[in-house]
């Protein structure tokens, strides 16, 4: 069902929108960005990010560092400002003085440029005191990191129609890096070298907060900014109160600036069909807000709508850095305790039921929502039927939201930790490095020890590549066996505050695990095989010799009609049982315990 609505004009609200953000003079703000001096309609290219990181640190010694975190590909600088009134420019001056870090990127898509130029123009603001909705003294609680662009090489590659479904600025960056790399599908597996760079400024500062600043692709509506937090539907329970109140008063100071926020992004269920409604979810920990959760920290995504002119865009992301910043301001001091007790609870999580993966239910309910009027109608171009949407004439549709979210891939911790056989354990260990997840190698051989190990009852391979990776998805559990393990094999400890990203990281069945990148695909690739003339041979042998097999075979052949039509498939019914057949096909790799290894 859609019903129409005759809401108030925009023009005016949107004047008054881009009100604050009217650039002044260049000579009187020498700070302000290209964007700004062009009104709005283009943005800068990468030399500005640096001589503006330098002019801020030079033009506020005192609150202002400029530094380099990385190196990328092509060898541009990645730069983060390091803004505080606090003096504690350092990691460890920030925690020893209990003083929150706030970290903000733009341009992790290089087209989506919005972060950037929105965060040169908050931080100005803060610093000049021209913010006043927001705390004198917000740059004296917190650290504010800001990084204007993460992918500086995807923003070099610069274009007038890199962003085919986005209006505006005039021209800006490619979405993937330099080596093809999606950084928003990269926290996990930090394959980019910019990953690893950012994973380590993380790492180093143990951000309270990380708001990812983007703009989305999609369907023509009226709201014009989705905000997403995580702990909210997942992660530890008692900072979900945290991520709550982070996202909801978010979404207020939005719309008392004007805006029509969302707290769920706004694709829909079925591809371009406005009437199919909308499913929340949680994002697996590829994404940045699903991966800052099981550090047990606050994760954002912050989409502008990208049908909504530049000058609205920018506006209204400077208005979510400010709504953030004013309430970790307010609120970090009882968060960063709220994160910290979540460290410690998930430091006993051995043996305890853990959720990897959500979804939405089928329990859904109506809602409002500000759309267009549209039509959807055979195309003469494609032959697909096509939506088509009227601007000038807004309606409100009344459409399904489908947002109970509840855990779709639950896995009980292991007791201690986890095994990583002398084989696998310095690429491993680089992967876990990587998260700064703690572990020690084994430095003498055991025999005979008890673990849990899993094998695959099925395995399906991805028919076509993601970000390099052919993906792996596994059918099995965890069985009780006895292993022996080289000196130099690694244990993770499940004790630990990063226990949730351990296991996110070596269960195999969690959706971005090693395994389900495909790390580990050579353990379930058959290597040796018995010829059939051999099998034949060897089948009649053991039917000779085992009245119990032949029954079994027989029975298989009466009650399988696929099994019986396959010849393969009736040979290595004896092969699988044969001593050569390889006991280490389908296994994976990795081993839990119950108990920590001396």
């Amino acid at each position: 069902m859609i019903r129409c609505t005759h809401p108030a004009p925009l023009a005016a609200a949107l004047a008054a929108l881009l009100a604050v953000a009217t650039p002044a003079p260049a000579q009187d703000a020498p700070l302000t960005t290209v964007s700004e001096r062009s009104g709005f309609i283009e943005t800068g290219r990468y030399d500005e990010v640096l001589a503006l990181c330098d002019a801020f640190a030079s033009r506020y010694a005192d609150a202002v560092r400029c530094e380099t975190f990385g190196t990328t590909p092509e060898g541009r600088p990645m730069k983060v400002l390091v803004a505080t009134r606090s003096g504690a420019f350092t990691p460890e001056a920030a925690r020893e003085q209990g003083i929150p870090a706030t970290l903000m990127q733009g341009g992790i898509h290089a087209g989506e440029i919005d972060g950037k130029d929105a965060g040169f123009l908050a931080l100005r603001e803060l610093l000049e005191g021209t913010a006043p909705d927001v705390p004198a003294d917000a740059l004296r609680r917190q650290v504010f990191l800001f990084v204007p662009v993460f992918n500086v090489d995807g923003h070099e590659r610069f274009g007038a129609w890199n962003r085919p479904n986005q209006r505006g600025p005039k021209e800006m960056g490619w979405r993937t890096t330099a080596q093809n790399y999606n950084l928003n599908r990269g926290y996990v597996k930090a394959d980019a070298p910019e990953m690893q760079a950012m994973l380590a400024l993380i790492n180093r500062w143990d951000p309270l907060a990380y708001v990812d600043l983007h703009v989305t692709n999609g369907a023509k509506f009226e709201h014009d900014i989705s905000i997403q937090v995580e702990p909210v539907n997942s992660g530890d329970k008692a900072l979900r109160a945290a991520g709550t109140t982070l996202r909801d008063n978010t979404i207020d100071y939005l719309a008392g600036h004007g805006s029509l926020p969302l707290p769920f992004y706004p694709s829909f269920v079925q591809y371009d069909n406005p009437a199919s409604g909308f499913e929340d979810g949680v994002a697996t920990p590829r994404f940045s807000h699903g991966y800052m959760q099981l550090r047990n920290r606050l994760g954002m995504l912050v989409e502008t709508h990208s049908w909504k002119d530049y000058p609205h865009r920018v506006k209204s992301t400077r208005d979510a850095i400010m709504a953030v910043l004013g309430q970790v301001a307010e609120h970090g001091d009882e968060w960063l305790a709220l994160a910290h007790a979540a460290d410690a609870r998930a430091s006993k999580l051995g043996g305890a039921p853990v959720a990897l993966a959500y979804q939405a239910t089928d329990e859904c309910r109506q809602i409002d929502f500000r759309g267009y009027a549209y039509t959807r109608t055979p195309s003469e171009v494609s032959g697909a039927t096509m939506t088509r949407y009227d601007e000038t004439t807004p309606e409100t549709w009344t459409v399904p939201l489908c947002d109970r979210i509840e855990p779709s891939l639950v896995v009980e911790a292991p007791g201690a930790g986890y095994l990583v056989p002398a084989a696998h354990a310095s690429w491993v260990a680089e992967r876990l490095d990587r998260h700064a997840i703690e572990y020690r190698r084994l430095e003498q051989p055991m025999s005979g020890v008890k673990v849990e190990a899993f094998r695959a009852d099925s395995r399906e391979f991805a028919a076509q590549s993601v970000e390099g990776h052919q993906r792996l998805e596994l059918q099995g559990r965890w069985r009780g066996e006895t292993a022996d393990l080289a000196a130099g094999a690694l244990f993770v400890p499940i004790a630990q505050p990063k226990a949730q990203l351990a296991m996110a990281i070596l269960e195999p069945q969690a959706p971005d695990s090693l395994a389900a990148w495909g790390e580990f695909n050579n353990a379930f690739e058959r290597k040796e095989y018995m010829e059939d003339y051999v099998a034949e041979e060897v089948a009649r042998e053991m039917l000779a010799a085992d009245p119990q097999l032949k029954a079994a075979f027989e029975k298989r052949l009466r009650e399988d009609a696929a099994f019986a039509a396959s010849p393969r498939e009736r040979l290595d019914f004896f092969y699988r049982r044969h001593t050569s057949w390889d006991a280490r096909f389908n296994l994976y790799p990795v081993l839990r315990t119950e108990r920590k290894p001396r």
